[in-house]
């Protein structure tokens, strides 16, 4: 099998989360990822808990399967390094701030000239245009300048960031459908291009509904919960022991869900239709309730799925990595240490393709300069 990346070297300048989880996600679909740090303090992460054996296992699980060299990108003997690398390479992402890159003499303007096929992929908080491009940005400014933070939590509550980190992750995952695109483009012109993502732009693509529902009525919609605020029933409900979900996101769904409960509601005026069940999203909660009520998770989940209607229980990290389809769909994978133990949980990869090797174990982490002898003696073999 051959990993559709396989031949393809990205020269890494990134560092925390949105970068490296571009590259991470590339590595993972077969291209060679050269981690271009500080010397000395090397990736931020590096230094982030939780630590194992001395080392950072958050930094170990963007970074599985990179090589890193250490690089002074103000030594002129650096500098002379770096240039051969980029000669070598077919993509260089970066997330600096605006600036930084064309002030170091590495810009899009200036590599594109001498290196016209080299993909040039930068993040950033705000992107390389517009009033507010050289302002600093983390996951939880972009969420809450993004929108993201003004429908998530609890009605009449303060607004609450996201669990995890999607100013981050999302604009890494739309920085790699850009390099991409950008690759097989290359293939047709024999030209490079320059992807420029913003953390905050990623964030309002996120919010196709929101976007709808406030230009359709011109009133931002707020926090709702778990509950959709379209789509009724689509929330939790309590069961004897707990919390669970129902997703019954159309008409013949509900219609199954009144069978499965025995709930006299399909024909009801009140529920009959989409729109009248989000009129009484509330009532509707209470009835359902007082026959979930009744039994265990478990026994709800069980017998609503047997009707075929979408449901699941609320697990917790730990309760993920244990799940027979997340474990069967290879999701929970071992990083290995530099002596071939597995060191570390990682998620796997989700992008499943036909001839792609998908192992259970990824390659180590590097070390902070660590394949610097292999990256130069590559280097010299050109």
């Amino acid at each position: 099998m051959t990993a559709p990346l396989a031949g393809i070297t990205i020269l890494d300048m990134t560092h925390v989360l949105a970068g490296p989880y571009c590259t991470m996600t590339l590595a993972d679909l077969g291209a060679e990822v050269i981690k271009v740090e500080q010397p000395v303090t090397g990736d931020d992460t590096r230094a982030f808990p939780p630590f194992k054996d001395g080392k950072s296992a958050y930094f170990a699980t963007i970074n599985h399967g990179k090589k890193s060299i250490a690089l002074n990108l103000k030594d002129a003997d650096d500098r002379a390094i770096f240039e051969r690398l980029v000669a070598r390479a077919d993509v260089l992402v970066e997330n600096y701030r605006p600036g930084v890159m064309e002030r170091l003499g590495y810009g899009w303007d200036a590599l594109h000239e001498v290196f016209p096929r080299l993909v040039y992929g930068a993040v950033s908080g705000f992107g390389h245009t517009g009033p507010d491009a050289k302002r600093p940005a983390y996951d939880m400014v972009v969420q809450a300048r993004g929108g993201v933070m003004s429908i998530t939590g609890e009605k009449d509550r303060d607004p609450v960031r996201v669990g995890a980190s999607i100013g981050d992750i999302v604009a890494g995952m739309f920085l790699a459908q850009g390099i991409l695109a950008a690759l097989f483009d290359r293939d047709r012109l024999g030209k490079g291009r320059k992807i420029d993502v913003s953390m905050l732009d990623s964030q309002l693509a996120l919010l196709e509904h929101a976007v709808a529902m406030t230009s359709v009525n011109g009133v931002a919609p707020g926090p709702s919960g778990a509950r959709h605020p379209s789509i009724t029933p689509f929330e939790t409900f309590h069961a004897a022991d707990g919390l669970f979900v129902i997703a019954a996101g159309n008409d013949r769904l509900f219609e199954k869900l009144c069978l499965a409960m025995e709930l006299p509601l399909a024909d009801d005026p009140r529920f009959a239709t989409n729109p009248a069940r989000c009129e009484n999203a509330r009532l509707l909660k209470r009835l359902i309730e007082a026959v979930t009520l009744g039994d265990t998770r478990a026994f709800w989940i069980a017998k609503l799925t047997a009707a075929g209607i979408p449901t699941g229980p609320i697990q917790n990290v730990g309760e993920v990595l244990k799940d027979p389809q997340i474990q069967a769909r290879n999701m929970v994978v071992d990083v290995l240490d530099r002596n071939g133990r597995a060191a570390y949980t990682a998620a796997g990869n989700p992008i499943k393709m036909t001839d792609n090797p998908d192992p259970s174990t990824r390659r180590p982490a590097p070390d902070l300069d660590g394949n610097r002898g292999e990256i130069l003696r590559w280097l010299d073999d050109s």
